[in-house]
C-alpha cells in the first residue's frame, strides 16, 4: 500500500460466493481503501450477442451495490432472450430436452448446450427426460442425481427392503446413520456370512441370538432388523412415496441431515425430497430400483459430446452457445433461504447469480418458469421470478402456455396466460396424489419444514392440491377453514396448503 503497486482484477457484478467468505464489498470499497486508485472498466464483451448483454445489463442495474459499467459488443444482434412459461416442472424438463434434441438433429454440438438451475435437486427431471430421449449429458460440479451420496444411501435402504440378500446395500446402511456398530461387529457379520454361506442380513439375524457381539450392539442390530421387517410388511399396502418417507424418518436419515452443520446439508435434504416424489411415477418398489439401475448404467464415458447440467454457481467462468435457465420462479429463484439469511444483500447476490447465468450464453438464452412446482414436498402455485419482470421488453421474447394463471396476473408482458403455447399446453392441475397418499406430505411438513402452523391469517389466499384456490375464513391452530373457489367450504390442515 505504501508503494501503491497493488493491482486488483474483479467483476463486482459476478460476486456470487458470499457463503464461501467472498465479499463484494472488497471490490466496492477498493477506492476508499486505496485513495487515488485508477479504475479501468473492461466493457467490451466478446462472448454474448447485443440482446443477451442488454437483458443482463438491465437486470443487474437493479442492484444498488455495484460500481456500474456499460457492456457493448460488435457481434451481430442475434436472437432475443426467450422467456417461456410452462405448466409444471415436468413440462419444463420435457420442453427443454425436446428442444435440445431438435438442436442435436441440426448438428449443433451438445457440448455447446447447458441447462442451468438454481438448486441441485432440479436436475433430476432434466436427467430423466434426457435419458428417455437418449441424449447424453453430464452433470458439472457434482455427481448425477442418483449417484449423489444421500440418494445412494436412501436407495440402499430401499434395496434391503426389497432384496434382503443385497449385501452391498446392507453394508452401506447398517451403520448409517451411526448406530454404534463398529468395525468389530461388521467383521463378525462378514465372518459368519462367509462361514455359513448366507447373506449379511441372514447373518445378522443369527448373530443377535448369540453372545458373539456386545449386548449394546446386539440390541441395536436387532432393532434395525425389526425396522426392516416392519417396512417390508408395508411394501404392498403403502404408497411408495409414503413408505420412503417413513424409512428415511425412522432410520434417522432425516434427523442426521437436519442436524448436520455442513453447508450442503439443506441441498441434500432437497435431493432426498425430490427422490421421494420421483417414486410417484412407479407402481412398485422393484420397478423403481430397476429404473435406477438403468439410469446408473446410462453414462457412457466414451462419449464426449454431452449436454451440460449444472447449478448457476457452477457455471461461473464457463460459456456455451445455448443456455437454458430453468426455474425462474418466486420461492425458488431468488432462493428464499438466501433472502431469509441476508435480506437485501442476499437479494442482490441472487440477482448477480441471474446475471452470471444469462451472460454464460453466446448465441441463445432461454429463461423458463413453471406455474406449478413441487417444493418442500408440496405442490406450489408459483409466480414468475421478480428477475423476469426486470428484463427489458425490447430484448426479450415472452411466451407462455395459454391459461397458466387464468388471466389473473397482468403486467407489462401483456398478461401471463395470453401468450403463445410454445412448448404445448396442458390442461388441468398438476398430477394429483392417489387417495390416502397423505403421509408423505404430513411427514415432510413435520420433518423438513418448520413453522407451518401460525403462518396463515384470515383472508389469506391459498392453494390446496385437491381443492384448488381459496381464501381462509377461520384459523384454529394448525386447522384452517377455507372457502374454495370451486370446492366450497372445507376444513383442512395448514400443512396441506400454500400461500399464493
Amino acid at each position: 500500500q505504501a508503494h501503491k503497486n497493488i493491482c486488483c482484477v474483479g467483476d463486482d457484478d459476478q460476486s456470487i460466493y458470499s457463503w464461501r467468505g467472498a465479499e463484494v464489498e472488497n471490490i466496492l470499497r477498493f477506492e476508499k481503501d486505496f485513495p487515488g486508485a485508477k479504475v479501468v472498466r473492461l466493457e467490451r464483451n466478446y462472448r454474448s450477442t447485443p440482446h443477451i448483454l442488454a437483458a443482463a445489463s438491465a437486470l443487474i442495474d437493479h442492484n444498488e451495490g455495484r460500481l456500474g459499467k456499460t457492456l457493448w459488443t460488435k457481434l451481430d444482434e442475434g436472437e432475443k432472450v426467450r422467456v417461456v412459461g410452462v405448466w409444471d416442472g415436468e413440462e419444463e424438463a420435457r420442453a427443454t430436452a425436446d428442444e435440445i434434441e431438435a438442436l442435436q438433429a441440426k448438428k449443433q454440438p451438445l457440448n455447446g448446450i447447458a441447462v442451468l438451475v438454481r438448486a441441485g435437486f432440479q436436475t433430476r427431471e432434466f436427467e430423466e427426460r434426457l435419458i428417455t430421449l437418449g441424449v447424453p449429458y453430464r452433470v458439472i460440479g457434482g455427481p448425477r442425481f442418483y449417484e449423489r451420496q444421500e440418494i445412494r444411501d436412501a436407495i440402499a435402504y430401499l434395496r434391503v427392503v426389497a432384496q434382503p440378500d443385497d449385501d452391498l446395500a446392507f453394508e452401506r446402511i447398517v451403520n448409517l446413520p451411526k448406530r454404534g456398530l463398529g468395525p468389530a461387529t461388521l467383521q463378525t457379520l462378514h465372518r459368519l456370512g462367509r462361514a455359513e454361506g448366507i447373506s449379511l442380513t441372514a447373518a445378522a439375524s443369527r448373530l443377535i441370538e448369540t453372545d458373539e457381539i456386545k449386548p449394546k450392539a446386539r440390541h441395536t442390530l436387532a432393532g434395525l432388523l425389526e425396522d426392516f421387517t416392519g417396512w417390508r410388511g408395508k411394501v404392498e399396502t403403502m404408497p411408495l412415496p409414503d413408505l420412503a418417507a417413513m424409512i428415511l424418518d425412522q432410520s434417522g436419515t432425516i434427523a442426521m441431515w437436519r442436524s448436520s452443520k455442513a453447508l450442503d446439508a439443506p441441498g441434500r435434504l432437497d435431493n432426498l425430497k425430490e427422490m421421494i416424489f420421483a417414486l410417484e411415477d412407479f407402481d412398485n418398489l422393484t420397478g423403481f430400483l430397476e429404473h435406477v439401475s438403468l439410469v446408473m448404467e446410462n453414462d457412457d464415458p466414451a462419449i464426449d459430446d454431452k449436454v451440460n447440467l449444472m447449478t448457476l454457481h457452477g457455471a461461473k467462468g464457463l460459456e456455451f452457445d445455448t443456455v437454458f435457465l430453468a426455474g425462474w420462479e418466486e420461492g425458488l429463484f431468488p432462493h428464499p433461504r438466501t433472502l431469509d439469511d441476508s435480506g437485501v444483500a442476499g437479494l442482490e447476490e441472487e440477482r448477480r447469480l441471474a446475471y452470471v447465468g444469462l451472460t454464460r450464453a453466446r448465441l441463445k438464452a432461454v429463461v423458463s418458469f413453471a406455474a406449478n412446482r413441487r417444493i418442500h414436498g408440496q405442490w406450489q402455485s408459483s409466480l414468475p421470478s421478480r428477475f423476469i419482470d426486470e428484463l427489458p421488453e425490447d430484448h426479450i421474447d415472452f411466451r407462455s402456455a395459454a391459461g397458466l394463471y387464468g388471466g389473473s396476473r397482468q403486467g407489462s408482458r401483456g398478461g401471463l396466460g395470453e401468450g403463445v403455447a410454445v412448448f404445448g399446453s396442458q390442461s388441468g392441475p398438476p398430477k394429483r396424489r392417489q387417495p390416502g397418499e397423505t403421509i408423505v406430505e404430513a411427514r415432510f411438513e413435520a420433518k423438513f419444514i418448520d413453522g407451518a402452523e401460525g403462518a396463515f391469517q384470515i383472508g389469506d389466499r391459498v392453494f390446496h392440491q385437491k381443492f384448488g384456490y381459496g381464501r381462509i375464513v377461520s384459523v384454529d391452530g394448525g386447522k384452517l377453514e377455507i372457502a374454495f373457489d370451486k370446492a366450497g367450504g372445507k376444513k383442512v390442515m395448514a400443512s396441506f396448503v400454500e400461500a399464493v
